[in-house]
């Protein structure tokens, strides 16, 4: 078996994935942010204990998908939100192996997310992807030639920070960046400027859907901007198939039309049809995504 973690803000994903990363068994425990490295990582353990002990098997190794920026290379995280206490810096995976005796790799979320999605879920098979997710804020990875493409720097792929959005300040201390339109957060805040009440994105999507129009202008304007990400993308790296993910895109059928309509309008240098789809392994995506990365890794030993 191959174990995979999604460590959140929020909750801690575990599944349990045979070789061929079908789940086996999963859990979902809290995660104790607020308590430190050590405490994220031995709630991960222990809720993996749990899952070794319904479903007894020989593990040969761990993934482990965290927020923030992380060294994959070294195991380590090197800047995480103030959500977390503790948490950059600290030496994810060897902390792990320490505990486990198997082989442990850590990733970004959002590129285990994408591993996922071409491992198990809506980019199967896909030589090559954008994979994006549209929660709190806005996260990007690339899949090319078969493989995570991270860049130089590990930056690669970093979708939500591209800027010419229009002229909005960004969480990043930037502007105009994509993250302003289609995040969570900022869906929150333009409908807020638009009428001065305050909901969430999921509750502006329920006022969308009875009809009311400045929430329907705002999730208008995050597929606007999303198809045209797509389009700079396309343009750049020649890519014609796109994941979205994330809470944001629960509301497919408020986002889906607008970026059809964005990208009818527009269509791509290369004349090749864009496919757009909805993430399809869902809060799973991560933690099976990580679980793919154990499995590469470790095939490529064995095959060496």
């Amino acid at each position: 078996m191959y174990a995979g973690v999604d460590i959140g803000g929020t909750t801690t994903q575990v599944v349990l994935c045979a070789a061929d990363l079908t789940v086996v068994d999963s859990v979902e425990v809290p995660t104790p942010a607020a308590e430190g490295g050590r405490a994220m990582v031995g709630a991960a353990l222990a809720a993996l204990d749990l899952l070794r002990e319904r479903v007894p098997s020989r593990l040969l190794g761990v993934g482990v998908g965290a927020a923030g920026v992380v060294d994959s290379r070294a195991g380590r995280v090197l800047v995480a939100s103030d959500s977390f206490r503790s948490w950059a810096g600290f030496p994810v995976t060897a902390r792990v192996e320490e505990a486990l005796g198997v082989p442990a790799f850590l990733d970004n979320d959002v590129n285990a997310f994408l591993r996922g999605e071409v491992a198990k879920g809506a980019a199967a098979g896909e030589p090559a992807a954008l994979g994006m997710t549209l929660g709190t804020g806005v996260g990007g990875a690339l899949w090319l030639d078969g493989a995570l493409f991270e860049g130089a720097h590990g930056a690669a792929g970093e979708i939500g920070h591209l800027p010419g959005f229009g002229d909005l300040p960004c969480t990043c201390g930037g502007r105009g960046h994509l993250e302003t339109l289609a995040s969570g957060r900022s869906l929150a805040a333009r409908y807020g400027e638009r009428t001065g009440r305050s909901l969430t994105a999921r509750g502006i999507a329920e006022a969308a859907v009875d009809g009311d129009p400045d929430a329907l202008a705002v999730y208008e304007a995050a597929g606007a901007g999303v198809a045209r990400a797509i389009l700079i993308t396309a343009g750049l790296v020649d890519l014609t198939t796109f994941v979205i993910g994330g809470g944001v895109s629960r509301a497919w059928d408020l986002l889906e039309p607008s970026i059809a309509a964005a990208l009818a309008a527009e269509p791509p240098v290369s004349g090749q049809p864009l496919r757009v789809v909805r993430a399809r392994l869902g809060s799973r995506a991560v933690a099976i995504g990580a679980a793919s990365r154990a499995r590469t890794e470790l095939g490529a030993v064995t095959r060496v």
